[in-house]
Formats: structure tokens, C-alpha cells, sequence
């Protein structure tokens, strides 16, 4: 079975998202680096294009709001699992505590725990 974002209209969506975020993106949404875009495949530290909530888990395969730029390595480390992280306040002192959706911290932006896909 192909993926939804590698044909039919979500291919065309995905691919001009994909063109924005290499125009406009230059930090890699996994790592917090900086994402060299002179590199190509199959270096590992080249740029591509990550599902923040994977297809596979039902996150939309073309939505710009569900894309984001990563390196290549990153995105593979990620692969299709999920982070939730939370931070608890006792007695001042600041614990971080981990719930395990996945490999991958996600960014704040959002509440992903409740996300839907359109």
C-alpha cells in the first residue's frame, strides 16, 4: 500500500509544503540544530521533510501545521513514535517527568496528546 502523501493530491500538497519549508525553515525541528541545506542525499545531516505526527499514527500527510524540516539522521532516529513530556513543580524544585507515546520531545506549539488529524 503507498502512502497517502506519495500520491493523488496529497503528493501535490506535500511537495509545495515541502518546497516552503526548505524556503523558509533552516533549524532542524528534532534536534534544535541547524540544518546545512548545501547538503544532499544520502548525507545524513541533509535536510528533509518530517511528519510530526506520523501518517501511520493519523497524523495528515500534507498539512503544513503536521510538516516540519529535519535532518535526515533525526528524522530516522525519530522514526514514527511520540514524547510527552511534562515538567511538576514540587516544592520548587522542577522535575521532568516523561510519558513514553514514543523516541520523539515535540514541540509546545500544540497540544499533541489531543491532536486530531483534519
Amino acid at each position: 500500500m503507498v502512502r497517502a502523501d506519495k500520491q493523488g493530491p496529497h503528493r501535490v500538497a506535500f511537495e509545495k509544503n515541502r518546497k516552503r519549508l526548505l524556503k523558509t525553515d533552516n533549524v532542524c525541528g528534532i534536534c534544535g540544530q541547524l540544518i546545512d541545506k548545501k547538503l544532499k542525499a544520502p548525507d545524513p545531516m541533509s535536510a528533509v521533510v518530517d511528519h510530526i505526527i506520523p501518517v501511520s499514527k493519523g497524523g495528515h500527510p500534507s498539512d503544513i501545521d503536521n510538516l516540519q524540516l529535519a535532518h535526515w539522521t533525526c528524522n530516522r532516529q525519530k522514526s514514527d513514535k511520540l514524547f510527552n513530556n511534562k515538567i511538576n513543580n514540587n516544592n520548587n524544585n522542577k522535575e521532568k517527568t516523561t510519558t513514553v507515546l514514543g523516541n520523539r520531545n515535540l514541540p509546545q506549539s500544540i497540544d499533541w496528546v489531543n491532536y486530531k488529524a483534519k
